[in-house]
């Protein structure tokens, strides 16, 4: 039995051509980018060239990205570096209820170093309100940090509308675009944020890396200590192979961009219209005009998100119940409480199907098709 992977949000499979040029890189490029003899000289270039192309795809320059082992240490590098760097100017913090838990918990960390924390909530779509946002902002705020796009049910933040705001305010603003990169056209000028985080493996990368894109001026304190890689800001000896991969992922991904987003919006299409042709009884968590189109979160009347997970293995496919970090706990999940509240029957019916590299329409389909199945097995 040929397996559906429906769990793309949580990670990606590599790109054959990702994994042929980090092999290869593997295999020639092994010196340390700091050293000044020709091996580091040549170790150099393949950064120098693959931060190039990271800043390409964000419409941002070389010197503003900082590498990191991934999505998690960039989030922790923008919160924990800008509160401590400015903390001076001000305590205060605003984020939202559905950040991803590098996020949350970072911000819950700094409250306990006296640091206070506005975590705004969303409506049943998953989306902040602008008008929560004025409401909390303060003279004291040094940085908001706000999600591009939801990991579990897909739904956009308003970041424009919110950078807009903080145009003439002295808060950083920070966004966990990790779900989003690879999916969405990003342009940190148009977005007007400060700090932007990404991860590799997401996008059909290696996983362990990710950057931070820092606007120049932007004030940052480094976490990790060690040397002076990354102008000072991130110590730690770059690994050069998996950074020329993502190099190369982030390239395939920026070229194929919208070919991606209209067929994981035929994904979605062919995925509901089963549902609806087989009258199921069912509703999308989130908002279904400003979503990522890869992420589709279903609520299932009547069903126990547990025993479907398991059937739905059993019949090849990969799903999740939400966030892949959080999987194996009987707590549910943070974003639809915060959608439904504490006693939703989303929080029990919940599946997140996930699109990506390899899968076809029919692979989709068939997924559906054996979906409806389970749904009316169990629900007899």
């Amino acid at each position: 039995m040929n397996e559906i992977y429906l769990d793309h949000a949580a990670t990606s499979p590599m790109h054959p051509d990702v994994i042929k040029k980090m092999t290869e890189l593997m295999g020639t490029v092994f010196g340390n980018a700091s050293s000044i003899h020709s091996v580091g000289r040549n170790a150099r270039k393949y950064l120098d060239d693959a931060k190039t192309i990271f800043a390409r795809s964000i419409g941002a320059n070389d010197h503003e990205i900082i590498m990191t082992s991934g999505g998690s240490e960039a989030d922790n590098l923008a919160i924990f570096g800008t509160a401590y760097a400015r903390r001076e100017e001000g305590l205060h913090i605003i984020t939202s209820q559905i950040e991803h838990h590098a996020v949350l918990h970072t911000c819950e960390r700094l409250e306990k170093q006296g640091f206070k924390v506005t975590y705004l909530p969303v409506n049943e779509q998953g989306i902040v309100s602008v008008q929560d946002f004025k409401k909390a902002l303060t003279d004291d705020t040094i940085l908001v940090t706000i999600m591009y796009g939801n990991n579990e049910v897909g739904s956009v933040q308003p970041i424009k509308e919110i950078g807009a705001l903080l145009k003439n305010h002295q808060a950083s603003f920070h966004t966990d675009a990790v779900q989003a990169y690879g999916v969405e056209k990003l342009d940190v000028g148009d977005l007007q944020v400060d700090l932007l985080s990404v991860s590799s493996h997401k996008l059909n990368g290696p996983k362990g890396l990710g950057f931070l894109y820092q606007r120049d001026n932007t004030p940052l304190q480094p976490v990790l200590v060690g040397g002076e890689q990354e102008r000072k800001r991130r110590a730690g000896t770059e690994n050069i192979p998996a950074i020329g991969a993502f190099a190369e992922a982030v390239s395939i991904a920026q070229t194929t961009l919208e070919m991606k987003q209209q067929e994981f919006v035929s994904f979605r299409k062919a995925f509901l219209n089963t549902l609806d042709q087989d009258k199921i009884d069912y509703h999308v968590n989130g908002d279904t005009i400003n979503y990522l189109p890869h992420v589709l979160n279903i609520s299932f009347a009547g069903m126990d998100v547990e025993s479907f997970l398991v059937n739905l293995d059993m019949a090849g496919i990969a799903a999740s119940s939400g966030s892949a970090c959080t999987a194996g706990l009987v707590d549910p999940s943070h974003v639809l409480v915060a959608m439904y509240g504490k006693g939703a029957a989303e929080l029990r019916d919940s599946i997140r199907f996930s699109f990506g590299l390899g899968l076809t329409l029919e692979d989709v389909q068939l997924a559906a098709d054996k979906t409806v199945e389970i749904v009316q097995r169990l629900a007899k």
